[in-house]
């Protein structure tokens, strides 16, 4: 189903002989296509003033403004439409002269029906590969976190178990968390584990759209639609077309945008900006957001139809600071991926680093510590990463939490150069209280004996 629909074409069929157009008219729709029928040169000028095409079938000769002024209309209009001229045997010469000038491709006539469909299944092939090729452009200037769900804490296993039950359904999902948590990922493994994998996947940021261009960037289109519409453009629902469209931020969108989403949700219908016919469409939508959609639709500011149509599974994907058992493994795939080109088999972290990383509270989730990730994979040049490679705001807020819980009777200096040094300062502080007792210190420290001797073996062998 997805591939007989996402390989529908709308296709206008010029003519001047009824007998034909009338088996076109019959015909074309049993190839799956949306077909629009012109008599003539007049009438296919004027169609495409309102409408827009996938495909164009033109007779070259014709009374009145001929094959070639449809052509170059067509082409001055809207250049991604692919034209196909029929002709009989002796204009094959000038069959090929249009090709030359941009058609994509001749029938000799009487045209035969397979022929037809082959050439409308080329030029499906054709617009299906550009279609992902412009949803991996949209998608590489939005690539964030780690490249896979990873953790293995309830909260994340729940998460990935009820992704499994939804991907090979076709149903809508709202994916809600914190700003960073990986909404995107979510979408982009829904779309990985359901039937339309092959096809497109459409990331779209609706608070990143600019507020007088939404529509234009959602629906697309026609040449001169408005002022700056210099040229026609797909919208990017209409690049899903067989794949997902994800729609990230979706709280974002205003409420006469909430209209004709919901429109489109419930009919599958786009209609490009100003154009007058609309055109069916196979998109899977997966919406995400970080507002209380639900408090929203009390407030008047979210539609509640709209809310009850994307709302058919909703995923909670939980904040960083709720699964520290994660941040580990997480922070691992985060470094090979900034390290891809080195060995990424020994341990990137020192104990202290991991100990400073599932202490920090991560406000900003997956995407704060890719960023301080990122920072202190270039500081440590290829070694093991230590507290002072990353960044300052990291390390200073969790100094100011061990403050806070510090051992009572020892004071914290106000500043050090490294997390290291503040560490070893308080240790020797808290062996000086107990009067170079190291079991004591251990106990008053919250550490090992064992581990307190390493830290003072290394930071002699440091200072030697």
């Amino acid at each position: 189903m997805t591939a007989a629909t996402s390989n529908r074409l709308r296709v206008l069929f010029v003519d001047d002989e009824s007998a034909i157009r009338e088996v076109m008219k019959i015909e074309l729709p049993r190839m799956g296509h949306d077909v629009t029928i012109c008599e003539d040169g007049h009438a296919a000028l004027r169609t495409l003033e309102t409408q827009t095409f996938d495909a164009a079938i033109v007779d070259l000769r014709m009374p009145g403004p001929s094959g070639w002024d449809v052509i170059d209309h067509i082409k001055k209009v809207s250049p991604e439409t692919e034209v196909v001229i029929s002709t009989g045997h002796g204009d094959m010469d000038a069959a090929i002269q249009a090709v030359r000038r941009g058609a994509y491709d001749f029938l000799p006539k009487p045209c035969k029906l397979f022929e037809i469909a082959a050439v409308l299944k080329r030029i499906a092939d054709k617009r299906t590969l550009t279609n992902k090729t412009i949803a991996l452009e949209t998608r590489l200037k939005a690539v964030e976190g780690s490249p896979d769900l990873i953790g293995r804490t309830p909260e994340m296993l729940k998460v990935k178990s009820l992704v499994d039950k939804i991907a090979p359904t076709d149903s809508s999902v709202l994916i809600l968390g914190e700003t960073g948590t990986g909404k995107e990922l979510v979408a982009r493994r829904i779309h990985d584990l359901s039937h339309r994998s092959k096809m497109a996947f459409v990331a779209v940021n609706c608070g990143a759209l600019p507020e007088n261009l939404v529509e234009s960037e959602l629906f697309g289109h026609r040449k001169g639609a408005f002022t700056g519409a210099d040229t026609p453009r797909k919208g990017l629902i209409e690049v899903a077309n067989g794949g997902t469209l994800f729609l990230d931020e979706l709280g974002e969108l205003d409420k006469s945008m909430q209209v004709k989403l919901l429109r489109f949700l419930e009919s599958g219908e786009v209609r490009r900006v100003g154009e007058s016919e609309a055109f069916h469409v196979d998109v899977r939508v997966v919406c995400a957001t970080n507002r209380d959609l639900q408090q929203m639709v009390r407030e008047g500011t979210f539609r509640e139809d709209l809310f009850f149509r994307i709302n058919t599974f909703e995923i909670h994907l939980p904040a960083l600071r709720e699964r520290k058992a994660d941040i580990p493994e997480l922070a691992r795939s985060l470094v090979a991926r900034h390290r891809k080109h080195r060995d990424t088999n020994s341990e990137p972290f020192s104990q202290e680093t991991i100990q400073v990383l599932q202490e920090y509270e991560w406000s900003g989730n997956v995407r704060e510590m890719a960023n301080a990730l990122e920072h202190a994979v270039i500081l440590a040049d290829g070694g093991i990463i230590q507290p002072e490679h990353l960044p300052n705001s990291v390390t200073r807020k969790v100094m100011a939490m061990a403050q806070k819980d510090a051992p009572a009777g020892v004071a914290l200096p106000a500043s050090a150069r490294t997390l290291r040094e503040i560490e070893m300062d308080v240790i020797y502080q808290v062996l000086d209280k107990h009067k170079g007792d190291k079991p004591k210190a251990a106990a008053e420290l919250g550490i090992a004996l064992k581990t307190l001797y390493n830290k003072l073996n290394a930071d002699m062998q440091k200072a030697g």
